[in-house]
């Protein structure tokens, strides 16, 4: 599949997260460049140089180039955004809070100088808090600023929902509406396994185990690294988001999205099915919830909230 003709991405912060994304954009061809962007001197352009040169091998015409001069994101169609620090072991996402806003200001000052007509995808954490610093500085249309929470959340649900029934992944859908933190709501009742709701297949306390299991799920993974955090998945998610966009291919997909009373909320970023493609969001869908499931949605929103007046912008 030739790379889409005249397509540019940009994905900021050459860590793992960022690195691993380029990775899986140019392996798509969906762009006919990606640009990495990091403050670190050689990074960016040494990791985008040694994907040009995996290119031959695994047949991609996608160019890669990577710098520290913003200048490289001029005209970019989609941002990906994935600087930040990452989490330590015993780090909770609000630690990052103050440190990481400060730098996902100056990168979406950037983006709105640079590609003011991009549609930004935010992966850098506290994930909700940083898309809402993204929607402020930017001044963009809220259809053009998506939080990456949802699809890797309902991602972590789908794979141990396979795990525990001993299933494909590919017969498990599922939903995780909320904040991307320990306050997320993983909705059992719309998860099914070839069709059949999981409440049939497993009982309550066992899906509870699950649920419990996909709130704790990337604090798993840094206390196993060690050192780091999770980037795997969260590249495999912020990339499913951005090919529904450049496909325009409406897929109903759990993204942080910046609530105007939809579920009863309000000036908040907030994980809610979406429809996604062309220009973004195209529709916030509101599914029905029970009283205790809509209870859950707003309390995860309140505590994002509680984290959003944390900062001065």
């Amino acid at each position: 599949m030739p790379a889409a003709s005249g397509v540019k991405l940009t994905v900021v912060g050459a860590g793992n997260v960022g690195a691993t994304t380029a990775q899986r954009l140019a392996e798509r061809e969906l762009a006919r460049e990606v640009v990495l962007i990091d403050i670190l001197e050689g990074v960016p352009k040494g990791k985008a140089l040694d994907l040009w040169e995996s290119a031959p091998v695994v047949g991609y015409d996608t160019r890669l180039v990577g710098g520290t001069d913003y200048g490289l994101i001029e005209g970019s169609d989609l941002v990906i955004v994935t600087a930040g620090l990452p989490r330590k072991p015993g780090m909770s996402r609000d630690d990052l809070l103050k440190k990481n806003a400060d730098i996902v200001q100056g990168v979406a000052g950037e983006i709105r100088d640079r590609c003011p007509d991009a549609i930004v995808i935010v992966v850098s954490n506290p994930l909700d808090v940083m898309s809402y610093v993204t929607l402020e500085v930017t001044g963009f249309d809220r259809a053009r600023v998506v939080g990456m929470a949802g699809v890797l959340d309902t991602a972590r649900f789908r794979s141990f929902i396979a795990l525990e029934l001993d299933v494909s992944v590919r017969d498990v859908s599922a939903f995780v509406l909320g904040g991307h933190g320990d306050s997320m709501v993983p909705l059992a009742r719309y998860s099914t396994v070839a069709g059949i709701p999981l409440p049939h297949l497993l009982d309550d306390e066992r899906i509870e185990a699950l649920v419990d299991r996909t709130r704790k799920g990337g604090g798993e993974i840094v206390e196993l690294l060690g050192s780091g955090s999770a980037y795997y998945a969260p590249s495999a998610a912020a990339v499913e988001m951005a090919e529904a966009i450049l496909k325009d291919q409406n897929r109903l997909l759990p993204c942080a999205a910046w609530l105007e009373g939809e579920y009863g909320l309000s000036d908040v970023f907030v994980g809610v099915p979406v429809k996604l493609g062309a220009g973004g969001i195209k529709e916030i869908v509101e599914i029905e919830l029970t009283g205790e499931e809509k209870k859950a949605l707003h309390a995860s929103a309140a505590h994002v909230k509680e984290t959003m007046s944390k900062l001065s912008l």
